[in-house]
């Protein structure tokens, strides 16, 4: 598999301003991604492949946080979908490092809601009251999401149906800042990595944890 991508965040020390101390500045942590991807034989439950990774938090990610504390009401929904794709730019098994600037995916085949979400404690155990740490899961059945795979995203979508779509057209690296996303599908978190084939015997199970 390709290297590992770090989220590309600047360490709250390295930027104090307003008045905040070192000491302040220093827990007020930024948000970071990382996704468990295990991918099981459809009828023995054999494990064909298990992967753990960091992930990029998208630009667009921000503005979507901003206009939900504006309004909760306002955005169409939160981040309510998990999509897949083919297009991930770049050698095959070692492709480009995800950019936050990044609006949708290259290729997307599939996407789908979340099976479940669940509040994570310290320990890494489900928590009853929220938490700062939130599991994102989804499975992709047997005869969904199937080819060769490497790209994935998280996704604020307009609609609740996930065959109909509003991809934004920017395509990295362009991006419009003057574009309403209210009109388009939100990418939220992007991950590239070296291609998973999945074939139409295969489950392919797909958690994306959030630490705000």
């Amino acid at each position: 598999m390709g290297s590992m991508m770090k989220d590309r965040f600047q360490s709250p020390r390295g930027r104090v301003s307003l008045g905040f101390t070192m000491e302040q500045a220093a827990v007020m942590a930024l948000p970071k991604g990382e996704v468990f991807i295990e991918m099981v034989d459809g009828k023995t439950g054999e494990v064909l492949f298990k992967e753990h990774r960091p992930n990029v938090i998208t630009a667009d990610a921000g503005i979507q946080a901003a206009r939900y504390f504006k309004d909760p009401s306002e955005p169409a929904s939160g981040a309510n979908m998990l999509a897949v794709g083919t297009g991930a730019t770049g050698a095959l098994l070692s492709p480009d490092a995800p950019s936050p600037d990044q609006r949708g995916l290259n290729a997307e085949i599939s996407r789908k809601a979340w099976a479940s979400t669940t509040f994570r404690n310290a320990d890494g155990g489900a928590s009853e009251i929220p938490t700062n740490v939130v599991d994102f899961t989804c499975t992709y059945d047997e005869a969904e999401a199937v080819g060769p795979l490497n790209e994935m995203g998280i996704l604020s979508t307009r609609s609740d149906n996930p065959l109909i779509t509003y991809p934004n057209p920017d395509i990295y690296p362009a991006r419009e800042l003057s574009r309403d996303l209210r009109d388009y599908d939100v990418l939220i978190n992007y991950l590239t990595f070296a291609v998973i084939s999945k074939p139409s015997t295969a489950r392919l199970t797909i958690t994306w944890r959030i630490t705000f």
